[in-house]
């Protein structure tokens, strides 16, 4: 899945998820929380397969179920803060189970070995693109969008019905980069704010 799937997908559970226990849309912090899970696999293991080789593929031990039972009795144990820390661990369980639901786009099975990490090993990439393979991806992406390829345009489904949603629950999570990006002018600008 592509990494806008991720969040689209793990979005879409949290706040369905916060309007059935709750009723109401997800806060700030949930937001924020379920963006950072559904990337976290990613984050840790693309750079150790692309970057430094430490695993054949990109998927390892941030993919691994075990590493997803960590994540999820971490949550379980959280009493202070328990909303947004369930809404990274759904995000991040959400990102597991895509990845592995992903090949059936394809015709093919539902790929449980990418998830069994240490105790499954990956067959490494045929070719190694190193920190490249980010751009390749993007490259058949957008050839693949261009060319109207239905496994690409199908792609758009779930971003597009979690942007929808995010919109209906009145953008949560937009304050927050708002207020980072107040935060983060004001170091860059002296006092006054001019240059």
């Amino acid at each position: 899945m592509w990494p806008w799937e991720h969040a689209a997908l793990g979005y879409l559970l949290v706040s369905l998820a916060t309007r059935a226990t709750r009723g109401r849309p997800p806060d700030e912090a949930a937001v924020v929380a379920v963006l950072v899970g559904t990337q976290l696999p990613d984050l840790v293991d693309k750079p150790l397969s692309w970057g430094l080789g430490v695993f054949p593929t990109g998927h390892g031990v941030g993919h691994s179920v075990f590493a997803g039972v960590a994540v999820g009795a971490l949550a379980w144990r959280a009493r202070r803060h328990r909303e947004p820390v369930l809404a990274l661990a759904l995000g991040y369980w959400s990102h597991l189970a895509g990845d592995a639901l992903d090949p059936l786009r394809d015709g093919g099975g539902i790929a449980v070995e990418r998830l069994l990490w240490p105790v499954v090993r990956a067959e490494p990439y045929a070719r190694d693109y190193g920190l490249a393979r980010g751009l390749v991806y993007l490259r058949e992406f957008a050839g693949g969008l261009s060319a109207g390829d239905p496994a690409v345009v199908v792609s758009l489904a779930a971003p597009a019905a979690g942007l929808a949603l995010w919109l209906v629950d009145g953008a949560p999570g937009l304050g927050a980069v708002r207020r980072l990006t107040r935060a983060g002018r004001r170091r860059l600008l002296p006092p006054g704010g001019r240059r």
